[in-house]
């Protein structure tokens, strides 16, 4: 068995040495340009000419991440399954990311910071969490944690995804037809979508709109699903009265974007979640070995939906 490893950071070495532990009747070596036919490709963000080169030999393609959005960017070869991560540690930190961000907003916390650096003891209304119903918009591994999780602080909790799903606590809707619906029923909104020409700029002043007044975004997706302008629109207006920000269009986000100066929006650095690299290469090598033994792990991606 040949496994080829082509990674777009520096962190080459540790893959290799991890396949020759756990496959030692394997040969793993990183891609280099010309190289001979392998079996399987283990890829985060690899160049065309990789299967330009490797093409329809290869088995399957393993990617080294739970999006994929930038591996349909190339011309994949056909009938090679894909296979992407389904969590790798990636779950819980996201749930802890936009709970952190749904209770901030919540409990308007942001005034307490400012009052501690003014020496202003004052107490913020209360709210009732009825008032603050979440929806979030995709419910795969990680979207139906998340929702899950914002359930455990007995929040109105609701979610949207291409297909209808059963979630404990929490109201499914599915489809186009039943997305308006879900928008209505939704104050502070949390998109976990993958990202697909479907799905891209799928955030835009139609979808805003629609929301809850005073509505809060939590985008720990894509940039590309947010439409820039139409939430800075949204949130001169009022219609949307604050946003928490993980992923930009351009990343990093550049010093001039008009986000920086925005005091309603939050920004981190696309550090919702993060590969653990144990986790992810135990999951990407038990993945491997099932595929081997002639076995359809968890994880498969279809080309056809994008993700």
């Amino acid at each position: 068995m040949k496994i080829l490893v082509y990674t777009d950071s520096d962190e080459l070495q540790p893959w290799l040495d991890a396949i020759r532990l756990h496959l030692p009747q394997a040969q793993a070596c990183g891609w280099t340009p010309g190289m001979a036919q392998a079996d399987y490709a283990l890829v985060w963000k690899p160049p065309q000419q990789l299967f330009d080169e490797q093409g329809a030999g290869l088995k399957a393609i393993f990617n080294m991440g739970a999006g994929v959005d930038a591996l349909f960017a190339r011309q994949l070869p056909p009938g090679v399954p894909v296979l992407r991560l389904e969590d790798a540690g990636m779950a819980v930190q996201m749930a802890e990311y936009v709970c952190h961000a749904v209770i901030d907003h919540f409990r308007d916390l942001a005034p307490y910071r400012a009052q501690q650096s003014a020496g202003v003891w004052a107490q913020q209304p209360l709210r009732l969490r009825s008032d603050f119903p979440v929806g979030v918009m995709g419910l795969g591994v990680l979207g139906e944690r998340v929702a899950q999780a914002v359930a455990q602080f007995a929040f109105p909790v609701h979610g949207w995804s291409r297909s209808p799903k059963q979630i404990a606590g929490v109201q499914c809707f599915a489809g186009s037809a039943q997305l308006p619906d879900f928008l209505r029923a939704t104050r502070i909104l949390v998109n976990l979508l993958p990202l697909t020409a479907q799905t891209e700029n799928i955030i835009d002043a139609g979808l805003l709109a629609q929301l809850q007044p005073g509505a809060y975004v939590i985008n720990v997706a894509r940039g590309a699903h947010l439409v820039d302008a139409d939430l800075l629109a949204a949130l001169d207006s009022g219609q949307v009265a604050g946003a928490t920000l993980d992923v930009f269009r351009t990343e990093p986000l550049p010093a001039e974007h008009p986000f920086w100066q925005q005091p309603q929006i939050r920004i981190t650095p696309h550090s919702s979640a993060r590969t653990l690299p144990e986790e992810t290469l135990q999951q990407i090598l038990h993945k491997l070995q099932a595929f081997a033994a002639g076995e359809k792990p968890g994880g498969m991606v279809y080309a056809d939906r994008g993700y």
